[in-house]
Order: C-alpha cells, then sequence, then structure tokens
C-alpha cells in the first residue's frame, strides 16, 4: 500500500503544477486581452448610450465620472445615438445618486430633458447593465453605446454578452493604472468561469 502511495505521489504532482500552469496561462491571457481591450473604441450609431456611474461628491462627478460624461456628451454631440442613459445609486448618507448627478451635468451641457434616462439604484456594474437592459425593453431600444474607462472594457462587454444586451465599448482617453488593470484581470477570470452576475453577488 505504501508503495502504491509512493507510487502515485510523482504523478499527483505532475498534475497539480499542470492545472497551476494551465490557471496561469489562463489569466495570464485574460491580463493581455484587458489590456488589448482598454485601446479598443468600438462607437457606432445606437440607440442610446449608457454611461457606467462612478463615485460623486453632494452632487458633484468625481473626475472619473465627468470623464465618463463628457464622453458620453460627445457621441451624443456627434449624433449617434439620441439617447443617454445615466445610471449609478449612492453610498450609505449621500444626499445624490451618481444617475442623478450625471443627469444634472448633461442637462448643464445642453443635453435636453427628453433625451436623458436615470437609473438610481445600481450598485455595481452588473446591477447598472441589467437596469439599463430593463429601461431598453420597455422603450424599445435596441443597440447600446457602453461609456466607461479604458480598464472596463471588457468586462463590460462580458456582462452585456451576458446579458443578451446588444452592445459597444466606447471609452474614456483616461490612462490606465496597474491596479485597475490587475483587478479587472481578476474579475474577467473569474466572471468568464462563473457567471458575471454570481461575481457580482459574491
Amino acid at each position: 500500500m505504501a508503495r502504491k502511495l509512493a507510487g502515485s505521489a510523482p504523478l499527483l504532482l505532475r498534475v497539480a503544477i499542470g492545472v497551476l500552469l494551465a490557471a496561469l496561462l489562463y489569466v495570464a491571457a485574460t491580463f493581455v486581452q484587458v489590456v488589448w481591450a482598454s485601446g479598443q473604441d468600438h462607437r457606432q450609431s445606437a440607440d442610446a448610450i449608457i454611461v457606467l456611474g462612478a463615485a460623486q461628491y453632494d452632487g458633484e462627478p468625481s473626475g472619473a465620472l465627468a470623464g465618463r460624461l463628457d464622453h458620453a456628451y460627445e457621441l451624443w454631440a456627434e449624433r449617434l445615438a439620441p439617447y443617454v442613459v445615466v445610471t449609478g445609486g449612492n453610498q450609505p448618507g449621500d444626499r445624490f445618486t451618481e444617475g442623478l448627478t450625471g443627469y444634472a451635468y448633461l442637462r448643464s451641457k445642453g443635453v435636453p430633458e427628453d433625451a436623458l434616462l436615470v437609473e438610481v439604484q445600481a450598485r455595481d456594474t452588473y446591477e447598472a447593465l441589467s437596469a439599463s437592459k430593463v429601461i431598453f425593453e420597455e422603450r424599445g431600444l435596441g443597440r447600446a453605446i457602453l461609456v466607461s474607462d479604458p480598464y472596463h472594457n471588457l468586462r463590460l462587454q462580458g456582462i452585456a454578452d451576458e446579458l443578451d444586451l446588444r452592445a459597444e465599448v466606447s471609452a474614456t482617453s483616461a490612462g490606465l493604472r496597474y491596479r485597475e488593470i490587475v483587478r479587472e484581470t481578476i474579475a474577467v477570470s473569474v466572471g468568464r468561469l462563473i457567471g458575471y452576475r454570481r461575481l457580482a453577488n459574491r
């Protein structure tokens, strides 16, 4: 019995090493895909532009949120879509939501009220896109342009595909930071395996 266990040890070790190498290759490939996707801009005509929320401070958009809203405004001004969907809830104690902050910001830039659709409950990317899909279905809208920061592109597209939301991504000009790329690599690696909905609920 002891000899059988001893004989199986090298095989188990090789299997473990093989699994570890496969996992490392999978994560490395995902890292490359996240970086590559961050440089893509697939803007095209659509039914609405969906702006993913980011932090706001008492009704004033953070730099990240303002960048996303400015990019959405640029796409809207190019007449690529007639509507802009602004998304995002708030943190405990906040007086304003990200969605309403985005609404006020775009109104101040001249986007008419009837061109703005507001979502104010989402706590994460999955919820924002899921709620946006409901808005699309209610209004008979079809294709979307998704606006966020570049590092977000691959996961955004993956969530949209999971939700059967017809969409392309068009990111802001924000630079890439290593921490964001690593975080997205982990999120995409896990999300592809267990599903983005499960990942959001963890």
